[in-house]
């Protein structure tokens, strides 16, 4: 009998996390003998935890606030974690005898095929709200969609380095806007990402107004399930989606690095409505 492998989502706060649930169906389904747990790992945590894993461990999630953390204790940064910033996926290897740490994101993939599940194939326009780790994959996600008119906004512009910086690496020149300025030119775009928490989505929504008929917004919360934010865009005649999509959708391709077998999107999808639904 083969030894039960072992992975799981790491972050702080961790305890709201959809991720066990997500993994452990793909799990049953493929009928891998594998393991997915929670673990609560702070800003500055990471390092003691990675060293702490033994050969049991294939692959680690990551959310906030460690996904900048991860980069440098990395072997291997994967291209599109390299191109912006931010690793939420470790593929832990044993290569030669040797252990290896790869880092990967699959952010830009999840929010790319949430836009895609919703009918958004491209797009001219966008805006961002906050200027974090997930800020700088929708950036690249957006630029996928073929976005070159970019808004970003956030609260303080000295702590957008790391997205300017990631900015640049991809070819794309952002402009940084305030929080007050979201309500004004949220009508003159086709996509909206937000990356920041419900409360400063819902300042956000208390001042909008309009937004162009049909625009999609993809909220990376999910919890609540529809935010401030989403039901005054969905009101104002915008398209909302909800972050669970994009949590299932780079999900599986966490599944798939990990495990090296398709992931069953179908049954991870029933297994998120069900939990959802309670």
């Amino acid at each position: 009998m083969s030894a039960v492998r072992r992975a799981g989502v790491l972050g702080h706060p961790i305890g709201h996390s959809l991720s066990p649930v997500l993994h452990r169906a793909a799990y049953d389904a493929l009928g891998l003998d594998w393991e997915y747990g929670a673990y609560d790992v702070p800003a500055g945590g990471l390092a003691a935890f990675l060293g702490g894993l033994d050969a049991a461990w294939a692959g680690l999630s990551l959310t906030m606030p460690l996904k900048v953390e991860a980069v440098p204790l990395m072997h291997y940064v994967e291209s599109m974690a390299k191109l912006v910033g931010a690793v939420n996926t470790v593929l832990i290897q044993d290569i030669g005898g040797v252990r290896q740490l790869t880092g990967a994101n699959t952010d830009v993939w999840g929010i790319q095929e949430a836009f895609r599940e919703a009918g958004v194939e491209s797009a001219r326009s966008g805006m961002i709200l906050g200027g974090g780790a997930t800020a700088t994959s929708a950036m690249a996600a957006l630029g996928a969609l073929g976005v070159e008119a970019l808004l970003v906004a956030v609260r303080a512009r000295g702590r957008a380095g790391g997205l300017v910086r990631a900015a640049s690496r991809m070819g794309l020149r952002p402009r940084l806007v305030g929080f007050d300025e979201v309500p004004l030119l949220a009508e003159g775009v086709d996509v909206v990402v937000s990356t920041v928490p419900a409360d400063a989505g819902a300042e956000v929504a208390g001042t909008l107004t309009l937004v162009r008929a049909g625009a999609a917004l993809l909220d990376a919360v999910y919890d609540p399930l529809v935010t401030p934010l989403g039901g005054a865009w969905a009101r104002l005649g915008g398209t909302r989606i909800g972050g669970e999509r994009m949590l299932l959708h780079q999900a599986a391709e966490q599944v798939r690095l990990m495990t090296g077998r398709s992931a069953p999107i179908g049954v991870m999808d029933a297994a998120l409505r069900g939990m959802l639904n309670r």
